[in-house]
């Protein structure tokens, strides 16, 4: 059993030796003119970021931080909505806080765990 849980770290959607785990919904999804992620358990993500969806994958390393790839957004016009979630690369959590870096490692945004 040991060999098999070993076998599928690594994979998206896993935590490789991280103490996190980033699954449920992060900002209000009922909201769709706020932003919200939702972290799938097999590897996969899709939310908002108040006008644009986003999806892609997602994995944790090491060091407990969320790693988004092969994202994509739509690219409609959003007079008034500001789209920072669009420019996700990473994420740390603490409690029940997200913070979302951008490709530069810097804060673009926070939000809170809703389930």
């Amino acid at each position: 059993m040991l060999l098999l849980l070993t076998g599928c770290l690594g994979e998206e959607g896993s935590v490789q030796g991280g103490s996190i785990d980033p699954t449920g919904t992060w900002g209000d999804a009922t909201d769709t003119a706020s932003p919200s992620l939702t972290l799938d358990e097999g590897g996969d993500f899709s939310g908002t970021d108040g006008c644009n969806r986003l999806s892609g994958t997602w994995t944790v390393d090491e060091s407990d931080h969320v790693h988004f790839e092969d994202v994509a957004v739509t690219q409609m016009a959003c007079e008034g909505v500001d789209t920072w979630l669009a420019g996700l690369n990473e994420a740390t959590i603490a409690d029940d806080t997200m913070t979302v870096l951008g490709q530069d490692g810097y804060e673009i945004g926070t939000l809170e765990r809703s389930d």
